[in-house]
């Protein structure tokens, strides 16, 4: 159903996620830093308690985690970071939302701004497409890990929002505030997970196929190597094939 959630699970699917485990180590620590400022406990802090989730879904050591909260909170020195949202559009005029972290605004501007350029994009004005996507919890499931009842029952009884079918998945959709407890319940009957994440879903979608799909997915992976891009999202509807050969 969503293009983003397709490709991402594609690419964890092939192990691209893993030969980038490095990028994704900064990528966390920098969501841990940020969502500790003002609250260093996870219990207390929603935002940090994903972030310290997520952290730990990639198997980060417990040191690196607790360094990035007292580097957020102070007690340690560290960058100070700005939380920036681009948006733009791709081919056939689909949406497209970058999230960065960065410790030069101007720099990252810049260079957001030369990536939408050179890879066939558009940046534009703030409000432009923000509209378009709601925060929610999105977890991607095998359908041959868990039928639907069972799944629907763990879904329901922990806050889920829905379930929906994906083709050869299931997905869920979660309001941020139960996103961990409905992941942790569904890890916890045994369920594997191919992927989960607390991001930004399209409430329409772009179809985009031949030429125009292979711009939009060269666009989604050159912010996705962009160091101070934290997360991009597109209401792209993508087919598995062209997707997957893009992937490989």
């Amino acid at each position: 159903m969503s293009g983003h959630s397709k490709w991402a699970t594609i690419k964890h699917k092939k192990g691209a996620l893993d030969a980038k485990r490095g990028k994704i180590f900064t990528r966390l620590i920098k969501e841990i830093t940020m969502a500790a400022k003002g609250n260093g406990d996870p219990e207390k802090n929603p935002r940090l308690r994903t972030a310290v989730a997520a952290a730990k879904a990639e198997n980060m050591p417990q040191d690196n985690i607790k360094r990035a909260i007292q580097r957020g909170t102070g007690e340690l020195p560290g960058v100070t970071y700005e939380e920036i949202t681009f948006e733009g559009y791709g081919p056939g005029g689909a949406a497209i939302l970058v999230e960065v972290t960065t410790d030069n605004r101007n720099r990252t501007v810049s260079d957001v701004r030369h990536l939408f350029s050179k890879n066939g994009g558009n940046m534009g004005n703030a409000g432009s497409v923000a509209h378009m996507f709601t925060k929610k919890g999105d977890i991607i499931v095998a359908k041959s890990a868990a039928d639907e009842e069972k799944l629907m029952n763990i879904v329901l009884e922990n806050g889920g929002d829905d379930l929906l079918d994906d083709g050869d998945s299931w997905e869920i959709l979660t309001d941020p505030s139960a996103y961990v407890t409905v992941l942790e319940a569904i890890k916890g009957a045994g369920i594997e997970v191919e992927h989960s994440e607390l991001g930004m879903i399209p409430s329409t979608y772009t179809k985009l196929e031949g030429q125009q799909a292979r711009t939009m997915l060269r666009i989604m992976e050159a912010f996705e190597d962009y160091d101070d891009v934290q997360n991009v999202y597109s209401n792209a509807d993508i087919d598995e094939k062209d997707m997957e050969e893009a992937a490989g």
